[in-house]
């Protein structure tokens, strides 16, 4: 029977692959501050952006188990807001969770599936990544930022028999929409920036479903050879291919000229 090892699956795609894997027959562990044990998932007490209770909660999950075969690092959030007007405060708290949260759960895990000399390391990145949106600065950067330790961490760790990967989703319904801390400074100065994330709070809420992307990171986890990178949502495949294809001028154009 395979393990999956989650972080951030009290609800949305986290919550929707948890209940996937574990239909699926897998032995499933879902850290996170506030989800609840089911029949069927495991639910291990964790905040991300502290060092000691993600260390604690795999340690615990190598309790119940003797091995992990998949680990997704999904938690995030999200802020928005103009940059000038953003605290480095908040900044720092959007890369403590999105970015050095996932950091956390790679070092925790590493030792472990370097032992086993097998595992998959999937982390739950954004096509903001690719397309730095405008008033979601920080999150933008923090999903790149992401993106670039994904990389590098695939090439560092393939002789051991790990395999790491990244899905970028686009717009998804979930509640991630309604948990956004929105910074409202500066709106009489920068007077697009309630437009801007009305409109892209209306494009979440029209987005594709959760159950869909947990079926993309249930392919990503069992496929035989992993890609690096993956898209979810075929428009958003698309749009970061023209993303490659296009002088960056004109996409960063096109894009302020979508929400801005």
């Amino acid at each position: 029977m395979k393990t999956l090892l989650l972080t951030g699956g009290s609800s949305g795609i986290g919550l929707h692959t948890v209940q996937l894997f574990a239909a699926k027959g897998w032995t499933v562990f879902e850290l996170s501050r506030s989800g609840k044990t089911t029949q069927h998932v495991t639910h291990i007490d964790c905040d991300v952006t502290d060092d000691e209770s993600v260390e604690k909660a795999v340690g615990e999950v190598m309790q119940r188990t003797n091995h992990i075969d998949v680990v997704i690092s999904n938690a995030g959030f999200g802020i928005s807001g103009p940059i000038e007007f953003t605290s480095t405060a908040e900044a720092q708290k959007q890369f403590d969770v999105n970015f050095f949260g996932a950091f956390r759960l790679t070092k925790a895990v590493l030792p472990i599936l370097r032992k086993q000399g097998s595992g998959r390391i999937i982390f739950t990145s954004s096509v903001a990544a690719d397309l730095s949106i405008p008033y979601q600065s920080f999150y933008s950067a923090s999903k790149s930022a992401l993106n670039a330790m994904a990389l590098a961490l695939a090439n560092e760790v393939r002789s051991f028999g790990i395999r790491v990967s990244v899905l970028m989703p686009g717009d998804v319904a979930t509640g991630f929409t309604d948990a956004r801390e929105k910074n409202i400074q500066g709106a009489e100065v920068y007077k697009g920036v309630h437009s801007a994330v009305a409109a892209m709070e209306k494009d979440e809420q029209n987005g594709m479903s959760p159950q869909y992307m947990a079926s993309s990171l249930y392919r990503i986890a069992t496929r035989k050879n992993p890609k690096p990178i993956y898209v979810g949502g075929t428009i958003y495949k698309l749009f970061c291919l023209l993303n490659r294809l296009l002088p960056k001028r004109l996409v960063n154009w096109i894009v302020g000229k979508l929400y801005c």
